[in-house]
């Protein structure tokens, strides 16, 4: 159980999350504890059609890259399902510094947690508990030593495309980016279309820079890039949390006020923001690849976008996207997607218009010499026009010419 006080890093310019051991007592059994937090997050699971989904699909076979502070794997929610990629914000922080894996943990246990807490009971379960986490560290948690430097030195400003590629070529089907900058790079933007061409599904969190008023927010990234999926926050009623960021990057919402996960070393988090709501997506698209693996990023984003709760009046909120997640309705529409046959395009007998199918083009041969001839009384025709203009223009001008010499000799006074 979690007995401290610490923060959830929203690294890259957004703001820091609150967070606080919420669960047990000293005294607590570790058995006690896990069934606790297991009946505590169930019903954001519920809120999002999490359990019926499973049903169909537990995430099994994907592997889902959560780009962060890095996870931590002897998590008990977490051990045996975590592969440690790279650390790309290496050198930032003192040699010898042991990172926390704060963020990156709290964020994978909601994407993948199997529920296998302290005591083997209860426990965090994630949206996807049969998915594998694949985790890289392009990020620091704020509390660390070198957040400052790493924030400051333009030798970091490509961690994170350097992850997202990464995790295209090590095998991810989903990348999750609970992470955020107000400074598009060329070289994410490369990265994030890299990922979408392999087939990748890019999840990634709006932002955490609202305020309870309507006004716009400014475009994070990489949630404002092209195709990627950009998650806002909502809270219980599937209204926008005041926090989430408000704009028209924002396709879809999920859960993201007092977010129960798992932290490093077995302890228990709450956190608010739009970065648990991007891993509850994200682990609904490792559902979704996991039971129809061929479908295509445009076809995931889709599914999740035609199948939402709390729809918005008009269809679309820049707030809340197209509505609140629902997994059971996410898979049940890919099922669909999956099973149409894509157009083929015309076949060979096929032909616009109505009536009977007209015969093959005839091909018209010409005279050679005939179109010669025909030139040359055109260009004769137009040599006598020309001629005749120009004496009709000269006749007209000695008219004019002479008309103006007898006005000019009508008498004049003088005195």
């Amino acid at each position: 159980m979690l007995t401290r006080v610490t923060r959830l890093a929203w690294a890259c310019a957004l703001m820091a999350l609150p967070v606080a051991g919420v669960l047990g007592s000293p005294a607590a059994l570790a058995q006690g504890v896990g069934q606790q937090v297991r009946a505590a997050e169930l019903p954001e699971l519920r809120e999002i059609g999490v359990p019926v989904a499973w049903r169909i699909t537990r995430g099994r076979g994907v592997t889902v890259a959560v780009l962060d502070t890095g996870t931590d794997p002897s998590a008990p929610d977490l051990a045996g399902s975590v592969r440690a990629g790279p650390d790309y914000t290496r050198g930032a922080n003192p040699p010898g510094y042991r990172p926390p894996h704060l963020h990156g943990t709290y964020i994978a246990s909601l994407v993948a947690g199997h529920g296998d807490g302290p005591g083997r009971s209860g426990g965090v379960i994630g949206v996807a508990p049969a998915a594998r986490v694949l985790s890289v560290r392009v990020i620091l948690d704020d509390q660390e030593p070198g957040f400052g430097v790493y924030n400051e030195n333009a030798g970091y400003a490509d961690a994170i495309s350097k992850g997202i590629r990464y995790a295209v070529s090590h095998g991810a089907g989903v990348i999750n980016m609970s992470l955020g900058s107000a400074v598009p790079t060329r070289a994410m933007r490369l990265a994030i279309i890299d990922a979408i061409s392999h087939g990748v599904v890019v999840v990634a969190s709006a932002g955490n820079s609202g305020s309870a008023g309507r006004g716009f927010t400014p475009f994070s990234y990489p949630a404002s890039f092209t195709g990627v999926i950009s998650v806002a926050a909502v809270g219980a009623t599937g209204r926008r949390a005041g926090f989430s960021d408000r704009n028209a990057s924002v396709v879809i919402s999920a859960p993201g006020v007092n977010i129960l996960g798992a932290g490093p070393g077995g302890e228990y988090l709450t956190g608010s923001g739009t970065s648990p709501a991007a891993a509850f997506v994200a682990g609904i698209a490792a559902l979704i690849r996991s039971k129809y693996p061929r479908l295509t990023p445009a076809l995931v984003t889709q599914a999740l976008v035609s199948s939402t709760r709390h729809r918005p009046g008009g269809g679309y909120s820049p707030g809340t996207g197209f509505g609140e997640v629902d997994a059971a309705a996410a898979v049940s529409a890919a099922g669909r997607l999956a099973g149409e046959r894509a157009p083929a395009g015309l076949s060979a007998s096929a032909h616009f218009g109505a009536g009977p199918v007209p015969g093959p083009i005839q091909v018209v041969h010409r005279s050679r010499a005939k179109i010669v001839t025909l030139t040359v009384l055109t260009a004769a025709a137009a040599g006598g026009f020309l001629l005749a203009l120009t004496r009709l223009l000269a006749r007209l001008h000695r008219g004019r010419s002479g008309r103006g010499r007898e006005r000019g000799a009508a008498p004049t006074v003088q005195t």
